[in-house]
């Protein structure tokens, strides 16, 4: 006889607080969005002014995006034990600690406090980064690329609005005696505030609490090894895992590398700080207003196929930043669009693939170790970007950091061959472990029908 369980999470008491939880995290990334951009837009022009320096141009990108690799574990790890409001909500407000030093320092005209800050600041990008994880807590796997989108794209509003107040709060941080360039961080602190008073408030239910509460109600539910299956959830593999971090890795080096130096690569070719922060705020749009089509598409079609576009995509975004000159600001806009949009692809798909292959028991600590590489990517980007250019200049930075990006794509292929079902029949036939199948996530339906013990072990 076939036992039954709920199909997904829309047939239980989660619904609702999932789609509060995705009421208040578009709420709260729709405002940290805005503090997510200052350091991309002014925070390498900040540093060069400060060390007269183009070498070191990347330094602050480099920083703040090694300072959110402490961010993601901490926030990982407090949202794997106390839930995920209150792991947000320090990062957060990490973030604006950091943004407030920024200005400190850019007073002071003290270079040593500006790299403490730039690393404290780096918080709010990793948990900007880590609130998608929350949105997918409660979803089905049917709807879960579009919940992490949905949370994705919420960061657009902040993220270009953001760029265009770079001359206001310049002019703004000038008329009270702080240096102009140090007049985002001012946006960025109150932003990063905000959305940890939105989690700390309105974050009720916690989802990740919630939803290893439902999980724990169906596991309770199913009689012991009823129809074969495993009472208690078994590991997947972590094949998947490794996959996904690769995918993400690459998108997030490339994305940094490229998006650091172009503000640096205007700049030295004329353009004001709000051409610059045009460009960039149309980049932040392309990052993450094309995330529910992009969800769509990794429903629809499945995450590796969307992997293997990130790969192109960033190549395409690669070749045409090489060949732009550095007056094209039409052809600079075209670059980082395509950098913004392969960088969308990369970051979903893997989301996707990592949640489908960790239990939900294990997932917040583990999504926080994946940012964490995520977040060494980045830092390395950043840094060596300024290097780079300085060596080979913009162009090769640019078409270097395709290339690399194409790797993506047989990587990806080689996964989703042996996720096929005629591969898996292959190694079944040759007696190899990684030929069975992986264990039904807890929202999914687990109503089967008698099979025997071969057919159901992980």
């Amino acid at each position: 006889m076939a036992t039954s369980v709920p199909a997904r999470i829309d047939d239980l008491p989660g619904l609702q607080a999932q789609r509060r939880t995705l009421f208040v995290l578009v709420a709260a990334q729709a405002l940290s969005g805005a503090g997510l951009v200052a350091g991309v837009t002014v925070g390498a022009l900040l540093a060069q002014d400060m060390l007269s320096s183009t070498s070191l141009a990347g330094l602050p990108s480099a920083l703040g995006t090694a300072g959110s690799v402490l961010a993601a574990v901490t926030v990982g790890r407090i949202s794997q034990a106390r839930g995920r409001r209150p792991g947000l909500v320090a990062g957060y407000l990490t973030g604006a600690i950091g943004s407030v030093g920024v200005i400190a320092a850019a007073v002071a005209d003290n270079t040593i406090l500006l790299f403490v800050a730039l690393f404290v600041y780096g918080a709010g990008t990793s948990t900007n980064l880590q609130a998608r994880y929350a949105g997918a807590d409660l979803a089905g796997p049917e709807h879960r690329a579009r919940a992490v989108s949905t949370v994705l794209v919420a960061t657009t509003l902040g993220g270009v609005v953001g760029p265009n107040l770079t001359a206001p709060t310049s002019d703004l941080a000038h008329a009270i005696g702080i240096p102009h360039l140090a007049g985002p961080f001012l946006l960025a602190s109150t932003a990063y505030a905000l959305a940890a008073v939105v989690l700390a408030i309105w974050l009720h239910p916690d989802p990740l609490l919630l939803a290893r509460k439902l999980e724990a109600e169906r596991i309770a539910a199913q009689p012991d090894h009823a129809d074969g299956l495993p009472r208690h959830p078994v590991e997947r593999r972590s094949s998947g895992v490794l996959v996904g971090v690769m995918v993400m890795v690459l998108t997030q080096f490339v994305m940094v590398a490229i998006m650091t130096m172009t503000p640096v690569h205007m700049h030295d070719h004329g353009h004001s700080t709000a051409v610059g922060g045009l460009v960039i705020a149309v980049h932040i749009g392309a990052m993450y207003l094309p995330s529910p089509l992009t969800g769509w598409l990794v429903d629809r079609y499945g995450p590796f196929i969307i992997a293997a576009a990130s790969g192109l995509t960033l190549l395409g975004a690669g070749i045409v930043a090489a060949c732009a000159s550095g007056n094209s600001v039409a052809l600079l806009t075209a670059a980082l669009t395509l950098l913004g949009l392969g960088w969308n692809f990369g970051l979903v798909a893997g989301t996707a693939i990592i949640t489908d292959a960790v239990p939900l028991v294990a997932r917040a600590k583990t999504q926080g170790l994946v940012d964490v590489t995520i977040a060494i990517a980045g830092a390395t980007g950043g840094m060596a970007s300024g290097l780079v250019v300085a060596a080979a200049g913009y162009p090769g930075l640019a078409i270097g950091s395709g290339i690399l990006a194409l790797t993506i794509v047989p990587a990806v292929a080689a996964a989703a061959r042996k996720s096929l079902p005629g591969w898996a029949m292959f190694q079944a036939a040759h007696g190899t472990d990684s030929a069975r199948p992986a264990v039904a996530d807890p929202h999914t339906a687990v109503s089967r029908t008698s099979k025997t013990e071969g057919d159901c072990t992980e």
